[in-house]
């Protein structure tokens, strides 16, 4: 923008019409995307631009994600690019490291590039042939990169294969995640182990897109709230250790069926486990022991450890791979004696528990304020959990990245004197003539009625909009809620 105002100044433009001009600017989403597909199939937009180093990038991304099986690659030729053999030597020796099942190439010059026999391939001269003849390939259950330069618009192609869009959407930047996962990981010594927890769907994120970029990273374990979850997660090509909290005794199917690690945290729960197992001829089977050293929600207290003990070496079903419990307050400071006295009873508890079983195990207090107050007690593993999403209330030790993001659109704009009201029993009431937007979000995208009445902001355009403090005023239109059923994976 500071260029193209430079070059209209000194082409003579007035100052007034280049700042008119520059307002009615819209931005464009030119960013790698990751969206879901119609047919169970998912969408990595990235048709904006196209040069061989964004190429790798976005064929790198594409190996990442292991939802389906199947991955496709939509191709457009290369603008700008002088067409040499180095230049077709680079591009087929990209093409050949991806295991794709199909390739459709948009642009002539594309039809001299051969990649694996395995590999399916298609040329068409333009977009719009292609559009016309999409009805010819099946993209169900697949991965599809769609990769292309501006000017063949290939956006048209992506928004024909997404599942219908919402103008209400809940965007997670990828690249922050991984700049916070970073920011933990400089916490800790190399030996150290990370466990994620992405209960919850990811807290609301996304289940196998996040749960695919963990495992691209390397961390070692990941947490999920229940069986369900973890089953998901493996039908996605997840093949990290999941360990599932809290499980119930009607879950032992599917946690066997999908080799997921429960949680064991009282002796009912590790006699009905063990009793399970046995029925199925099942021996060594991986389990985590909760300890409760003070959280006083779930675990074993340190009077039962004695019971569990003998359970345990009556058996050979179950076998401890870690032994962990979780701290109150690591990050409050007034807290700390409480803190260490929970660290002091951990460790003594999983010292009786290694003697009597006669083996090591992994053992794991730390949660996402310990990693950063309490390297001291980061033992064999951490947990990182909501610090992972950007937010940690107890730090300002780590730069950490805002990682979602809910948008909408203004359905209508209208100026109101001041002697109108707005919304339900005119409590909206106005001190000065006004601008009022309805947008389209409402309970079910997850925007609390807590915010209204003056309560809550909106940014428009990148400004916050304030009740009172200036001439905007969002008004959220409760009457017609958009259910928000797209999440962008934004990279």
């Amino acid at each position: 923008m500071l260029t193209c105002t430079l070059v209209l100044l000194e082409m003579g433009y007035d100052k007034e019409e280049i700042q008119r001009r520059l307002m009615e600017l819209k931005p464009l989403e030119m960013r790698l995307q990751l969206k879901k597909g119609k047919n169970n199939s998912s969408i990595i937009d990235d048709s904006y631009s196209n040069d061989l180093a964004s190429l790798e990038i976005a064929l790198h991304f594409l190996s990442q994600q292991n939802q389906y099986s199947k991955k496709k690659l939509i191709l457009s030729d290369f603008e700008g690019e002088r067409w040499t053999p180095k230049f077709q030597e680079k591009l087929q020796k990209l093409l050949s490291l991806g295991s794709l099942q199909e390739i459709i190439f948009i642009g002539s010059r594309l039809d001299n590039i051969f990649v694996s026999s395995d590999t399916q391939r298609t040329v068409y001269p333009d977009t719009d042939t292609l559009l016309q003849n999409i009805g010819k390939h099946d993209f169900s259950e697949s991965v599809i990169l769609i990769k292309g330069a501006r000017k063949y618009r290939l956006e048209r192609l992506s928004k024909l294969l997404t599942e219908k869009s919402h103008e209400t959407v809940l965007q997670i930047n990828l690249n922050a995640l991984e700049h916070n996962l970073k920011q933990y990981r400089s916490k800790l010594a190399p030996h150290v182990k990370l466990m994620v927890m992405v209960k919850a769907f990811s807290y609301g994120s996304g289940s196998f897109e996040i749960a695919n970029m963990l495992q691209f990273n390397n961390v070692d374990y990941l947490t999920v709230a229940f069986a369900d979850e973890g089953a998901e997660l493996r039908r996605a090509g997840v093949q990290l250790p999941i360990m599932v909290l809290s499980p119930h005794e009607s879950a032992f199917e599917d946690i066997v069926r999908y080799k997921l690690e429960p949680e064991i945290y009282s002796v009912r729960v590790l006699k009905a486990f063990i009793a399970y197992l046995q029925a199925k001829g099942l021996t060594d089977y991986p389990v985590h022991i909760k300890l409760d050293t003070g959280m006083h929600r779930l675990g074993f207290m340190e009077h039962e450890v004695d019971e569990m003990l003998e359970i345990l070496l009556r058996q050979s079903r179950v076998k401890v791979r870690s032994a962990f419990s979780h701290l109150v307050g690591a990050g409050d400071p007034q807290l700390l004696a409480f803190t260490q006295q929970q660290i002091s009873l951990y460790q003594r508890l999983v010292k009786k528990i290694e003697k009597h079983i006669g083996y090591s195990f992994i053992r794991h207090i730390c949660n996402t304020s310990g990693i950063v107050h309490h390297p001291e007690a980061h033992m064999d593993m951490v947990r990182l959990g909501i610090g992972l999403y950007g937010y940690d209330m107890t730090s300002t030790a780590l730069d950490l990245q805002e990682v979602g993001r809910l948008k909408t659109t203004i359905t209508q704009i209208k100026r109101l004197p001041m002697t109108e009201t707005v919304g339900y029993d005119r409590k909206g009431r106005l001190r000065k003539d006004s601008v009022i937007a309805t947008v389209k979000i409402g309970y079910a995208d997850g925007y609390s009625r807590r915010f209204g009445n003056g309560v809550g902001e909106m940014m428009v355009n990148g400004h916050v909009c304030v009740r009172w403090a200036i001439s905007v005023w969002i008004c959220v239109c409760w009457t017609l809620p958009i259910l928000m059923q797209q999440k962008e994976m934004r990279l």
